[in-house]
């Protein structure tokens, strides 16, 4: 097993998307606070992802890893007729922890931005690991499905401690994992993506991933 390291220096900011994760209007006032927090944060954050892949095998609902079996319908269905997962573990790192925690006490209407602005970041990493894969595996004739994480559907966050002592988080990427199952940095993510030798029309991502129809996050698309 090798463990792998990706860095990445400046992925492209979405505005919708931190809009929408505020839950903001687009007008003059809100994209100022926007963008005064984004030069705040400028080359503070450190985009990096670790990451490893797995031969699988699925029996009904149970999906054997190999290190650790788990029992889930809603990822078993995702992984339908793939024979390996790409496991990966993403973070921007703690500087927008302090920022948000530093202004929670000054503004919360900056502590609010920089929220959304963190949810947006990590989400854009994940999405450009994603697409990494993607073209990686198709250069070796597979295809990849939408990725996966621990609370999304019935797949449970007690997962997440497989997948943290397997990829070694903690000393690859200085991402840890609390008793509460809580990671810090806070603007983390882990993941699994099915890889198949069998295409799938597979649109489905994210929040369209997530039967959890109760957050506040969701998309509607």
């Amino acid at each position: 097993m090798m463990i792998k390291i990706k860095q990445y220096n400046e992925i492209p900011v979405d505005l919708g998307e931190i809009l929408r994760y505020m839950n903001a209007e687009n007008n003059a006032e809100t994209v100022s606070i926007i963008e005064e927090c984004l030069k705040e944060l400028h080359s503070k954050l450190s985009y990096k992802v670790c990451y490893d892949q797995f031969a699988i095998t699925l029996n009904g609902n149970l999906v054997d890893l190999g290190f650790t079996t788990i029992e889930s319908d809603n990822l078993s269905n995702n992984l339908k007729d793939c024979q390996s997962v790409i496991i990966f573990a993403a973070t921007i790192g703690i500087e927008i922890d302090r920022l948000i925690a530093r202004y929670g006490r000054l503004s919360p209407v900056k502590a609010l931005a920089f929220q959304a602005i963190g949810a947006e970041r990590i989400e854009s990493l994940c999405n450009e690991f994603n697409r990494e894969m993607t073209l990686e595996q198709s250069g070796l004739g597979f295809y990849t499905r939408a990725r996966f994480s621990p609370g999304y559907g019935d797949l449970e966050l007690s997962y997440q401690k497989d997948i943290f002592r397997v990829l070694d988080c903690s000393r690859k990427i200085g991402l840890s994992l609390n008793d509460s199952l809580l990671m810090s940095p806070s603007k983390s993510v882990t993941a699994i993506i099915g890889v198949s030798n069998i295409e799938k029309n597979c649109t489905k991502k994210g929040c369209s991933s997530c039967e959890k129809r109760d957050c506040s996050f969701r998309r509607n698309d």
